[in-house]
């Protein structure tokens, strides 16, 4: 799949990537950067990234793509998938 394809699979209003993972950079308003599970201070209501080709987005953030494995096929199936990936990739987990 073409970056082009990947970045267009993004559904819109799901969020679930913006929420379950834990980031560990520095987020503008979340310092030290956010739990798993906690949703980001810049995700807003209707589930879009106030920081989305802001250069102060997390690198983390502007790399992931989504992908079938990882967004599934709902926002609830993504939110599942991306909770079950932080438990298995947590530090001494």
């Amino acid at each position: 799949m073409s970056p082009a394809e990947t970045a267009a699979a993004c559904r819109a209003g799901c969020g679930a990537c913006c929420i379950e993972p834990s980031i560990s950079s520095a987020i503008p308003g979340m310092p030290r950067g956010k739990p798993a599970g906690i949703r980001c201070i810049q995700l807003t209501g209707e589930n879009r990234c106030r920081l989305f080709g802001d250069p102060r987005r997390p690198p983390v953030c502007s790399s992931l793509r989504p992908n079938p494995e990882m967004c599934g096929e709902c926002a609830a199936d993504a939110a599942a998938r991306l909770a079950a990936l932080e438990r298995a990739t947590r530090p001494g987990g």
